[in-house]
């Protein structure tokens, strides 16, 4: 499945395509015709999608609410970062967002552009009402790529959380 926007192709990575991210990187550039240039895979990052990938390959189907999306750049098929929802869409509709940048993308609107698709694509979902994220105190880039989405802020203790909806 892919959502486009006008700079950038977000890729959900199937089942098969996770675990090759995990393994075999050279193997899924071929595949999808990509360079990856987003954050490396290591430490905890890494831990974090090997998780994903327990929780894509128990339910394959409906991969796109647990696997990650690359954001590929149309201009030169360079992987600039991934995204992807936690979880499949709670019982009340909601849905975490997560997402990261490789450092030498930031501060160009990129990540803002794929969040908004990404939400608005979720948000025509029958089983979505709203999008949440959580972001650090301290980390203002990510405040502001989901300010500039249209979320807000709705509870703040150790991380903030914010929500939105249509």
């Amino acid at each position: 499945m892919n959502i486009d926007t006008d700079r950038l192709v977000l890729v959900a990575l199937t089942c098969r395509q996770l675990k090759l991210w995990l393994e075999d990187l050279p193997a899924l550039e071929g595949e999808l015709d990509c360079c990856y240039q987003a954050e490396p895979l290591e430490g905890d990052f890494r831990e974090i999608v090997k998780g994903q990938y327990a929780r894509v390959q128990q339910a394959p189907l409906l991969y796109w609410w647990r696997s990650f999306f690359f954001l590929i750049r149309k201009a030169d098929r360079v992987v600039i970062g991934a995204a992807d929802f936690k979880d499949a869409p709670s019982r009340a509709g909601e849905v975490e967002i997560g997402y990261g940048l490789g450092a030498a993308f930031e501060q160009q609107g990129y990540m803002s552009e794929a969040i908004a698709a990404m939400s608005n694509w979720a948000l025509c979902q029958p089983e979505v009402s709203c999008i949440t994220a959580e972001t650090e105190k301290q980390n203002e880039a990510s405040q502001r790529v989901l300010t500039r989405c249209g979320f807000k802020k709705y509870r703040e203790q150790d991380t903030i959380w914010w929500r939105y909806s249509l």
